[in-house]
Formats: C-alpha cells, structure tokens, sequence
C-alpha cells in the first residue's frame, strides 16, 4: 500500500499544472474615463471558443471565430449600479487586426472564458469584411457599448485579443462609465 501510495504522489508530482489565464482589476470611475495599457503576450490562447455561441452568452456567432483566436488578455471589474460601460481597445499599431469582448456575470462571479456557462449580456465587436450603410467606416480601434448595470452592480470581464492567432501587441484599453 505504501508503495500504490508512493506512485500516486510520484505521477501527481508530474501532472502538468495547467496554465491561468491574467486577469487585470480595474476600476471603472463614475463619469470619467480610465485608461489600462497592455499586451497581448501576457495573455493566453482559448483552445474552446464555443462558450461565445452558446445561446446563454451569445457574444459573438461561430463564424467569426478567426477573429478571436489570439492570445486573449482579460480585465475586470464592478460597474456600479446606474451606471453604463464603453469599452476601447487601441492598438498601438495601426494594422495589428485586435477584437474585443466584454461580459457581465453577477458581482459576486469569477467565472472566466471559456469556462463561462451563462452570463448576462455580452458585447464584441471586430475587423468587419465590410462598411455598413449608415455607419461611419472603422478604423483600426474596437468598441464594446451598452454594459448597464440598473439596480444590481455587475462584474464586468473584458477580454482583449487578436485576430487569425495574434500573439503580440501593445494596446491602450479605455473605460468610460456614465452614471444613468
């Protein structure tokens, strides 16, 4: 027995600790804007991305899946009840390809991409193939709006990543909260 015992902590000893996503804490001040600076390699790969298709998160649909397979690097935080969140993402070069996303889960939540059963409300927004009528044409920033938290506070969980397995880049991320 002492010997089963033995093996068993050996091979545990050696069982590869999997890898922890970053999570950065911010704090969204009440009718002001906050800026974060970043890069993408201190971020990490999704090898599931199907969590943003399920239908209790709805983020972002199975065939822009290419636009969110790079690293990803996330922030959080609580936006106050009566209050509502834009989020920027500004990529230091002008052609890196960036997308964004962000969520809402209870403010007492930790759960991270993809490991995500259900959330709230989720925004993303990414390179389109194509102007849309009415709309001015994009530049190389991305924008996540419409994070309201009425009554309840919320967390809010940004995820910061690239496109077609961007690994590497240097953004600013800004966040402005209204109080409602």
């Amino acid at each position: 027995m002492k010997n089963l015992l033995t093996v068993i902590l050996a091979l545990v000893s050696f069982y590869p600790i999997m890898a922890q996503p970053k999570v950065y804490s911010i704090e969204p001040v009440p009718n002001d804007k906050v800026a974060y600076s970043g890069n993408l390699s201190e971020g990490m790969f999704l090898d599931d991305l199907s969590w943003a298709w399920s239908s209790a998160n709805a983020c972002f649909p199975e065939t822009q899946k290419q636009k969110f397979t790079g690293k990803h690097l996330f922030f959080t935080g609580i936006i106050p009840k009566y209050s509502e969140l834009t989020v920027t993402v500004i990529p230091k070069d002008t052609e890196a390809n960036f997308s964004l996303y962000a969520y809402e889960i209870g403010s007492d939540s930790s759960d991270l991409a993809p490991d995500l059963p259900s959330c709230i409300r989720c925004e993303a927004d990414h390179k389109r193939e194509r102007n849309f009528k009415g709309s001015a044409p994009q530049d190389h920033t991305r924008l996540v709006k419409d994070l309201v938290a009425i009554n309840t506070p919320y967390r809010v969980v940004i995820g910061v990543t690239g496109a077609d397995g961007l690994g590497e880049g240097e953004f600013t991320l800004v966040v402005e909260t209204k109080s409602r």
